[in-house]
């Protein structure tokens, strides 16, 4: 599947590249359809590729030692992924999971130094990327060792909201299909405790849920609750 120049320019991370180098980029470049459900690279796996989202929401996984599986990134269009030659690793990290039909480029990681000397804002881009995934890890952390589960829950909520919130009506409402068991992966919880809390806050009009759908409308009430708690 040919991906037209205009759509990639159009992106933060290529608007300032000439149009030589984006053209030298595209030429090295693939496009990968993935279908929703299925796996972009798999958690362990040589890292032979690395990724730019176009279309579409993918969903990255860890399993841990324990075999627990956790949601470690949600990757948005625009979003790098798949650069283990950054973090200095041969295999992929974590497995990365479709959960709507999506579009990435890819790019064999033996390109990686090449692209990142031509193309400056590509390292730059990564290092905040790394960065984020970071300060996020670390805030998860830090509310699985201090909150209850439900300000943690309302936490998660909120940064989803942050990162693909789309407003709907009488509120705003999360642009990619999300689950209770998602929401519990993400916090280190149970599927039964988020399905408590959600269905609490749906009689209270915090928001509205659906299959894989979550309308947030009371995003302020929201905000106080992730804040204070109950109290």
């Amino acid at each position: 599947m040919k991906i037209d120049v205009s759509v990639v320019r159009s992106l933060p991370l290529f608007e300032k590249m000439s149009a030589a180098d984006l053209e030298n980029l595209m030429a090295h470049s693939t496009s990968r359809r993935v279908l929703a459900g299925d796996s972009v690279f798999d958690q362990g796996a040589p890292a032979s590729h690395f990724f730019l989202l176009l279309h579409g929401r993918l969903k990255v996984t860890q399993v841990t030692e324990d075999g627990q599986q956790i949601i470690v990134r949600v990757v948005h269009p625009g979003d790098l992924f798949g650069f283990a030659k950054a973090l200095q690793r041969s295999d992929y990290p974590g497995t990365a999971l479709a959960v709507a039909e999506s579009i990435a480029l890819c790019w064999p990681t033996e390109l990686w130094p090449q692209f990142i000397d031509t193309n400056p804002r590509l390292a730059v881009t990564a290092m905040q990327t790394i960065g984020q995934r970071l300060e996020e890890a670390h805030a998860r952390i830090r509310e699985m060792s201090t909150q209850e589960v439900e300000r943690r829950v309302a936490h998660t909520v909120l940064r989803l909201v942050g990162q693909a919130g789309k407003k709907e009506g009488a509120g705003i409402r999360i642009d990619f299909p999300i689950s209770r068991q998602d929401i519990a992966e993400m916090t280190g919880t149970t599927l039964h405790t988020v399905s408590r809390i959600l269905s609490a806050w749906e009689a209270k009009g915090l928001v509205e849920g659906g299959r894989q759908k979550l309308l947030v409308r009371d995003p302020n009430g929201l905000a106080l609750l992730a804040a204070h708690g109950k109290d």
